[in-house]
This record gives structure tokens, C-alpha cells and sequence, in this order.
């Protein structure tokens, strides 16, 4: 179930659960310092720390 699906600020989650920010341009490398958010499903995601960073769900 490889779901690498990434959200946006402002999209609601699609599941209960941790999150976390990914960069767009980074796959291969990571970010430093990423934010974690927890959230229920059907809360808003918050902004991130920059506009090149989505949101994806941890542990998958």
C-alpha cells in the first residue's frame, strides 16, 4: 500500500494519524528538521515551513 500521496496546506487529512513535511524536489535526499503534525481525519493541514514542502503521512 505504498500511498505516497502528498497533501497541501489547507487540504483536510484523509485518515487519523501523524504527519509530516516532505520536499517536493527531495526524495532523494530528505529535509532537515521537518515538521510533524498530528491530525484527525477531516482536519486542515497547516502551512508548512516553505512553499516547495507538502504534507505526507508518517509511516508508510
Amino acid at each position: 500500500m505504498g500511498e505516497w500521496t502528498l497533501f497541501s496546506p489547507g487540504d483536510r487529512a484523509p485518515n487519523d494519524g501523524t504527519y509530516i513535511e516532505d520536499g517536493v524536489n527531495s526524495f532523494h535526499m530528505g529535509i532537515q528538521n521537518p515538521k510533524k503534525v498530528t491530525l484527525s481525519k477531516g482536519q486542515r493541514f497547516p502551512e508548512t515551513s516553505n512553499h516547495e514542502r507538502k504534507w505526507k503521512r508518517m509511516g508508510h
